[in-house]
C-alpha cells in the first residue's frame, strides 16, 4: 500500500469541460473539500472518493457522485485510488462544464483519467501502520530527545508540566523499536511510557 504527504493538484480538459482533481492525504479531506465549495462556486460538481485505514485495520471507502449520473464519476476516482493501492488518501475533482455532455462512459473515463494523471504525478511513498505513542520525559533529557527525534524524523507534540515533557504521537512498529532502544540506552527510570503502541 502507499501514501501521500501533500497536496497534489492538476488540471485536465475534456471536450471543453475542465476536471481540476485534487489528491490529498485524508487527514486534509474535510478542510479541502470546504475550501473548493468556497473557491469554486461556479463548478458544477465537486467529485469526491477515499480509502482510509480504521483502528481495525480494515479499509473504509466512501465516494459522492455530487450529482453526476450515478456511478459516472465517485466510482471512477476511488477504482484510480485503489489501482494505485493509495490508503488514507482522498481525491476530490471539481468539474466546470464546457457545454458538450460527456455521455455515460465519457464521464467515467474523464474522471478517473483525471485522478490517474493527480496520482502520476504525486509523489507516493510506502504506506506503514502508525500507532500512538506516549511518554514522560525529564527536563534533564529533553534536549537529548529532540536531537534524536530529529535524527530519526519523527514528530512528537510536547506537553511540558514542572518535572518535564510529556510526548505524544503516532509512530511506525520500526520506529518504536528504535525509539524503544534509545531509552534503553539511557538506564533512566524518569522515563517512562504512559501509552504503549500495540502493532499485534
Amino acid at each position: 500500500m502507499q501514501q501521500i504527504t501533500q497536496i497534489f493538484e492538476i488540471s485536465n480538459e475534456v471536450k471543453k469541460s475542465k476536471f481540476i482533481a485534487f489528491l490529498t492525504p485524508f487527514s486534509e479531506f474535510d478542510a479541502l473539500l470546504s475550501r473548493l465549495k468556497n473557491e469554486h462556486p461556479k463548478a458544477a460538481h465537486i467529485v469526491w472518493a477515499y480509502r482510509v485505514l480504521n483502528e481495525f485495520n480494515q479499509i473504509v471507502e466512501n465516494q459522492s457522485d455530487d450529482g453526476e449520473p450515478k456511478g459516472t464519476s465517485g466510482t471512477p476516482c476511488l477504482n484510480a485510488l485503489r489501482g494505485a493501492e493509495l490508503i488514507n488518501t482522498a481525491v476530490l475533482v471539481v468539474r466546470y462544464f464546457g457545454g458538450i455532455k460527456l455521455g455515460t462512459g465519457g464521464l467515467v473515463r474523464a474522471y478517473g483519467g483525471s485522478v490517474n494523471l493527480a496520482i502520476n504525478s504525486a509523489a507516493l511513498t510506502p504506506f506503514e501502520i502508525q500507532r500512538r505513542c506516549e511518554f514522560f520525559v525529564p527536563f534533564s533529557l529533553i534536549s537529548k530527545f529532540e536531537h534524536f527525534f530529529s535524527k530519526q524524523n519523527l514528530k512528537f507534540n510536547a506537553e511540558f508540566n514542572a518535572d518535564g515533557a510529556n510526548f505524544k504521537g503516532e509512530i511506525t512498529k520500526n520506529e518504536f523499536e528504535n525509539l524503544n532502544k534509545f531509552i534503553q540506552n539511557l538506564q533512566n527510570e524518569s522515563v517512562k511510557f504512559s501509552e504503549i503502541p500495540n502493532f499485534s
